[in-house]
């Protein structure tokens, strides 16, 4: 059933007009309010509190919790407690997000409304709805719901936040992360209430580097800071979990500095399987030099390569020259898109952008220079690092260094059928 069916049958309900109802209804759920408790809030507002004269929820257990379970009980622990502040129909609104377990498995949730949840409760939540959150299904209770203490529960899971920079997932909550601030820096966006400040960079720890947003930038996030960050959430950025910190974020400096690891050396099927990586480390060969790569031409206002002097946004324009490799690493686990930018692509091609367009010149063909690029890479092994992205269109990684390989393929053939046999 689609908005627009879901709007005619309460207007019918209720007596009101369809359109007003059609959009308040579009409101709340284009904020993520369920579409089973929006339309619970709508009755209410419009002084109908029959609830719609549905059956009553199902007593159930977390593993069998689906998007198509309607309405529920469940009686779980509280693992995690986060909060986080939306707007919807204009109005700001303070929602509580974490996870619950039981004996069974665990699920995120968004409570509505603040029921005072702490990590290490068990309670009842009565009458709640079930919706699909990236990918999973995500419990949401609110002014309709009933949420009582129950009975302890011993459970398979770690209560508490406290996590590793690679433990961190998109549409994780109530997260809490030891790091040190590498980078920052202060950035100006059109937010909910115009201009806004806010802070961007990266952050790390012995296991890994990820990407961060604060969006109430707090004073003690600052370059070379090491800091403990309370009540933290995870989205995708570009293929990888980034941090996210909120006006809830609790930001305290910590008296000894966070030892920040390396890249992360990896396989490339392994990389690939995780759907994005930050700061990974690949070694392969280089196997092929695709087109679009040497002395290429950007589109003048968004930076879009031009194909015959036609950008995909802007049309006919005169093309800015630029220098690109695109090749392919191959580990023998799998293939992915390497993507060096001008700087590291004249160290590969060994002249500057002006070296490239006399070499085009002179041959009447620019594509020499991709030719010359690939006569230099193709067939040699190298290490890579950067960050991987993972889409509809593959996998490609944003290079940071480039370098032949020095490791022993002899060695890493004797440590594979090791672990192999093993």
């Amino acid at each position: 059933m689609n908005i627009d069916d879901h709007a005619e049958e309460l207007a019918s309900d209720l007596g009101v007009d369809k359109a007003e109802v059609k959009e308040n209804l579009q409101n709340l759920v284009e904020y993520s309010v369920p579409v089973e408790e929006a339309k619970r809030s709508l009755r209410r507002k419009f002084g109908d509190e029959s609830g719609g004269g549905s059956s009553g929820p199902t007593a159930e257990n977390i593993v069998d919790v689906g998007p198509d379970s309607g309405n529920v009980t469940v009686t779980a622990k509280v693992l995690t407690a986060g909060k986080r502040s939306i707007r919807y129909q204009g109005d700001d609104h303070v929602i509580g997000e974490g996870e619950l377990a039981d004996e069974t498995g665990k699920i995120s949730y968004t409570a509505w409304e603040d029921f005072g949840l702490e990590p290490g409760d068990t309670v009842t939540i009565g009458n709640a709805s079930v919706r699909e959150y990236e990918g999973n299904p995500e419990l949401n209770f609110g002014e309709s719901s009933t949420v009582s203490k129950a009975e302890d529960l011993d459970v398979p899971y770690d209560v508490g936040g406290d996590r590793d920079l690679a433990d961190l997932s998109p549409g994780d909550r109530g997260r809490n992360v030891e790091v040190r601030v590498t980078e920052v820096e202060t950035r100006t966006i059109d937010g909910r209430d115009g201009e806004t400040e806010i802070l961007s960079g990266v952050l790390g720890d012995e296991s890994a580097r990820l990407p961060f947003t604060d969006w109430d930038p707090h004073s003690e996030i600052e370059e070379g800071a090491s800091v403990r960050l309370e009540d933290v959430y995870v989205r995708e950025f570009r293929g990888v979990p980034s941090v996210n910190v909120s006006e809830f974020s609790t930001v305290t400096a910590l008296d000894e500095p966070v030892e920040v690891g390396g890249p992360t050396r990896m396989a490339i099927r392994e990389a690939v399987e995780r759907g994005g990586a930050y700061d990974v480390e690949l070694v392969g060969n280089v196997i092929e030099v695709r087109d679009g790569s040497g002395l290429i031409q950007r589109c003048p206002e968004c930076g879009r390569v031009v194909q015959k002097g036609q950008c995909r946004q802007h049309g006919d324009v005169e093309g800015e020259d630029d220098l690109r490799v695109k090749a392919i690493l191959d580990d023998g686990t799998d293939t992915v898109t390497v993507i060096l930018d001008r700087e590291l692509t004249e160290e590969v091609y060994g002249g500057d952008i002006e070296d490239a367009r006399q070499q085009a010149r002179d041959a009447m063909d620019q594509t020499v220079v991709a030719e010359t690029i690939a006569e230099k890479l193709v067939g040699s092994e190298y290490t890579v690092r950067g960050h991987l992205s993972v889409d509809d269109y593959g996998a490609n990684l944003e290079t940071l260094e480039f370098r032949e390989s020095a490791d022993d393929p002899a060695e890493r053939a004797q440590a594979f059928l090791a672990e192999v046999e093993a």
